[in-house]
Formats: C-alpha cells, sequence, structure tokens
C-alpha cells in the first residue's frame, strides 16, 4: 500500500503595503539630555529619516516636543498629531522608540494598542523592533512599563539630589528674592543686592515701629520707591508688557499684599525656605500649595539683610495689630483662640447697657454663631475668665524661669519629647499604610490592564478607572514624601526650651497682659465646651499651646 506523499504547504503573507500619511514624533526632555547626545532632537531626526527613506516611506510631517517630560501626554507637539489623527491626515506614526512616545505605561498602551487601530493609524519604534501592522509584540507592554520605572527612577533621583544640595544651603528659583541678587561666583546661592537691600531695610524699620501695611505702602509710593517687579524690568526686559511705554505710577504701584509678603518671608534673616509647592507627583504638571508648617526651613544659608532683632520686633507688631473691635478697642487675644470641637476660631461678643456702657465682653465659636447646632456649640468663654486663666498660666512659669531656668528647661524639654515621640509614631503608622496602598494600586493597575487587552473591561471604564487609580497614586506618593520628611525632621526640643524660657524670663512681673506678649509666646489657645461636675458647678478647660512648645501638661 502506498504511502501518501505529505504536501509542504508555504504561506506566503503579502507585503506590507506602505502607508500614505507618514509622520514622525521626536521628544527629548531635560532628564533625557543627561543620557548623552544620542538622545538629542537632531540626531533622533537623522535617524527616523534614514529608517523610512530606507522602507520607501514619505515623510509629510513631523511634530517635537523639545523639554517635555513622557510621563504625561499634555504636550503642544502630541496635542497637535492627535488632531491631525482626528482629521484623518495620519496614518502611520514613527518614533526612535517607545519611550519617546511616553513614560507612562498605562497611556502609552492605551494609545498604542486602542487608540491608534481604533483610527487606523499604524505605529512604529524604530529602536525598540515594535511595528503594529506586524501584529501584536509580547515585549511592548514590558518595555512600557520598563520606561516609566526609569522615569520614577530618574525622578528620586532629582528629588534626592536637590534635597542634599538644600540641606547644604543651596537656593532655586527663577528670580532672587527682592533685596538680593543671584551670586554671579556661586551657583544656587544669593547675596544681598546694594541698590535695593536698603528698601527692605526701611520696611521692617517701618514695621517694627507699629507701621501697617497699609501706611509703609503709602510711604514707599510717596518717596516713589519702584516695585520689586520693576527692577527686574530693569536688569532684564522681563515683564516689557507692563512697564514698557506705560506710565510711570505704574513701576511705584505698591500694595499691601506685596509689602506683607516681604515682611513674612525668612530670607531677610538668612534663611531659606523650600517646598511652598510641590508637583503632586512625576506624572504631573500639576502644582499643590503647602500651609506653612509644611515648609522645609533652611537656617543661615545666606547673609541676612536685617537682624533677628528687627526680625521679631517687627513680628510682634504684626501679629498685635489685630482689627478693632465695633466698639474701638482691640482685643488681645484675636487670632489665638481656637474652638476645641470644630477648630475654627473664637470671636469676640459684648452686651451693653441702656445707656451704651459694656456690661459682660465674651467669646464663641465662630462656626456655631454662623451656622447653628448642626456644625457645632457655643464654647462660650467670658472675657476675664479667659484674661485670668492665661495670666495666672504665664505668671506661674514666668517665677518659674527666675527661680530656677534649668529645672523649667528640663521640664519643657522632657514635656516636648513625649509630645513629638507620639506624633512621630502617628507618622509611621500613616506612612506604612500608605505605602501598602500603593503597592495594592500597582498590582490593580497591572490587572486592570491584562483585563482590558482580554476584553474583559470595556475602553470607557478602562479610561475612568486608571484615571481614578493614578490620581489615588499620585496623592499617596505625595503623602508618603510629605509623611518621611516629617520624620526624619529634626526637632531642637533642648534650643526651644531654652529660648522659650528666656523670652518668658524677660519679664519682670507680668501683672497685665498684651497683644505682644502673647502673640511672643503663644501659639494658640484652645477653648473647649462649659460642663457640670459632680455638683453642679460649671467647669471649663483651656488649654494653651506655646510657641515651638505644644501644650505644656
Amino acid at each position: 500500500m502506498e504511502r501518501p506523499i505529505k504536501q509542504q504547504i508555504q504561506i506566503i503573507r503579502p507585503p506590507l503595503a506602505k502607508p500614505i500619511n507618514v509622520v514622525i514624533y521626536l521628544r527629548l526632555s531635560r532628564d533625557d539630555e543627561l543620557q548623552g547626545e544620542s538622545a538629542s532632537i537632531t540626531n533622533q531626526r537623522l535617524m527616523l529619516e534614514k529608517y523610512c527613506k530606507e522602507n520607501g516611506f514619505t515623510i509629510v510631517n513631523e511634530y517635537v516636543d523639545d523639554g517635555y517630560s513622557g510621563t504625561n501626554f499634555d504636550r503642544p507637539g502630541f496635542q497637535r498629531l492627535l488632531e491631525d489623527i482626528e482629521a484623518g491626515r495620519v496614518s502611520c506614526i514613527v518614533t526612535k522608540d517607545l519611550s519617546r512616545l511616553g513614560r507612562n505605561y498605562i497611556q502609552t498602551g492605551y494609545y498604542i494598542e486602542l487608540y491608534f487601530p481604533a483610527k487606523g493609524v499604524r505605529y512604529i519604534a524604530v529602536s525598540d523592533n515594535i511595528d503594529t501592522e506586524k501584529g501584536d509584540s509580547d515585549s511592548m507592554p514590558i518595555l512600557n512599563v520598563i520606561n516609566e520605572f526609569q522615569a520614577r527612577l530618574t525622578s528620586r533621583k532629582i528629588t534626592s539630589s536637590l534635597g542634599i544640595k538644600i540641606a547644604n544651603g543651596a537656593i532655586f528659583g527663577t528670580y532672587a528674592a527682592f533685596g538680593y541678587i543671584k551670586d554671579p561666583l556661586q551657583k544656587a546661592h544669593i547675596i544681598p543686592d546694594n541698590e535695593t537691600k536698603g528698601i527692605v531695610e526701611d520696611i521692617f524699620t517701618m514695621a517694627s515701629h507699629g507701621d501697617g501695611p497699609t501706611k509703609i505702602r503709602n510711604e514707599l509710593i510717596r518717596r516713589k520707591i519702584p516695585i520689586p517687579s520693576w527692577w527686574i524690568y530693569k536688569r532684564t526686559g522681563l515683564f516689557a508688557e507692563k512697564y514698557k511705554d506705560q506710565p510711570e505710577d505704574v513701576k511705584y504701584s505698591w500694595t499691601d499684599e506685596k509689602v506683607k509678603r516681604i515682611l513674612s518671608d525668612q530670607v531677610y534673616i538668612g534663611n531659606s525656605i523650600h517646598y511652598r509647592q510641590t508637583k503632586v507627583s512625576f506624572k504631573s504638571k500639576k502644582m499643590i500649595r503647602h500651609p506653612e508648617e509644611e515648609w522645609l526651613i533652611v537656617k543661615d544659608t545666606h547673609e541676612p539683610i536685617i537682624s533677628t532683632e528687627l526680625w521679631e520686633k517687627a513680628q510682634a507688631h504684626i501679629q498685635s495689630r489685630k482689627r478693632p473691635t465695633k466698639q474701638g478697642t482691640v482685643q488681645i487675644f484675636a487670632g489665638l483662640l481656637r474652638c476645641a470641637d470644630c477648630g475654627h476660631s473664637l470671636g469676640y461678643s459684648c452686651r451693653k447697657d441702656k445707656d451704651g456702657n459694656i456690661t459682660r465682653e465674651f467669646y464663641s465659636c465662630k462656626s456655631y454663631r454662623k451656622y447653628g447646632k448642626d456644625r457645632c456649640s457655643i464654647h462660650y468663654v467670658r472675657y476675664e475668665t479667659l484674661y485670668d486663666a492665661v495670666k495666672a498660666k504665664l505668671q506661674y512659669f514666668n517665677a518659674f524661669a527666675k527661680l530656677d531656668r534649668e529645672a523649667l528647661i528640663s521640664r519643657l524639654i522632657k514635656n516636648s519629647t513625649g509630645q513629638y515621640e507620639k506624633d512621630i509614631e502617628i507618622s509611621r503608622i500613616e506612612l506604612s499604610n500608605a505605602e501598602k496602598r500603593l503597592k495594592v494600586l500597582d498590582r490593580t493597575f497591572a490587572k486592570l490592564y491584562e483585563d482590558r487587552m482580554s476584553g474583559n473591561v470595556t475602553e470607557r471604564n478602562y479610561i475612568q478607572l486608571s484615571e481614578k487609580y493614578q490620581n489615588e497614586q499620585a496623592e499617596l506618593e505625595k503623602k508618603i514624601t510629605d509623611l518621611k520628611a516629617s520624620i526624619e525632621k529634626t526637632v531642637c526640643v533642648e534650643a526651644n526650651a531654652e529660648k522659650w524660657t528666656d523670652l518668658i524670663g524677660q519679664y519682670d512681673n507680668i501683672t497685665e497682659l498684651t497683644a505682644p506678649m502673647l502673640n511672643e509666646l503663644i501659639d494658640k489657645i484652645v477653648v473647649h465646651e462649659s460642663t457640670k461636675d459632680e455638683n453642679g458647678e460649671s467647669c471649663q478647660k483651656i488649654e494653651i499651646y506655646y510657641h515651638a512648645l505644644g501644650k505644656i501638661e
């Protein structure tokens, strides 16, 4: 019996069609520049032109994003490319490699595997040997993940490097603070500006004499002192649209806010302030502003313009300049009182007799006064009750400081150390929880990507969920960074205790409370709701938090 002859069947694939509208996309970020000349825009262009010529492609357009990160797609060149894709003017996109298209593996995968095919656009990454017309590439998802990891690693290295430089006194910024210029002999360093430092000295001197922002502003205008941005225009030509061919009065347009900004800036006593605002994450350009307690202050980084004594004297007057009441009196507790339950400030009120004489003065929660019982309770405290309680505490510590300075310092150190240890432990628990959640999100991203490719998740749900997870991831990364900084921050407990003891010890006899005294010694006064004791008597807890020490038990 004859055996059947096996026939070899050769599958002949038709040659790939040459796309008509071929475009090239070039991208370079500042971080990529560190990798060498091979990543430059010029070399990318030469490489892609050579590739297209060898493969018979005719380039009809190019899109360039020079100096833009690949971690997000909010780039002018790429957005113009998307517009042309929507208009049907693009049939093939060629890049040097996958990282040129993007370093965000979720969004990069979306464009290559979902968006481009839906629009009939072929994508080629030359160095990575990716061509969507040749079919799926098993290596592409892995390469996208590696590219994002590289971006994350680079971001961390830069952040770490900047952190070291900042700790060593480096000051970064487009412009030096008013009163200073950038040091021509030392990078990331500033020196006093002989032309403008005298203006800063005058502003602080006026404030130390009790002049408020409005009075200082009017005096600067009267003396025809130019505002900070005019000096930048004079020296660099920037802000020309504001000053060129404009009335002369424009350069003297001082405002209360400009004066306040100078008076609150510690740069003038030789300190540098960092992290007033930061990016949400390495994937986003969005900036978020931080409260003052989260700023990083590095002391003695440059030559001060004013003395510490002048600074403190000016700050004491600034704090004591509170808005007068309708009766024309200035409340010495203004700005210090806080509600123990809702955290809002307490507002001053008074009652009068038929002749207009004040018979009772008191404070109550502003949130309660505005919204009622739905938000808080009254937290009523009489002025004389508060006054006597605070005066008694300050008199006690004033006598203690004079009687046994070292014993008081020792008590304050022990008290503060216990509080900080508790705060650090809470921060460590929050840090551990945030890091665990971030790992869960990383696994969730990978699973979501797999579900989309297998068809278990629709494109619409995929985009919504990925955006939600990325936002949470960015918030967690920011939280982790802040918590680590908080834990690592050195608390100078001993120095704070010595300084506060000397401050309160300088008063001869505390027989009367004043606004400068309270603002110099006290950070805040927390008022609790009054309660009844076992005998039916009314009692109320009042907690005093002192500057740099917290609550002293």
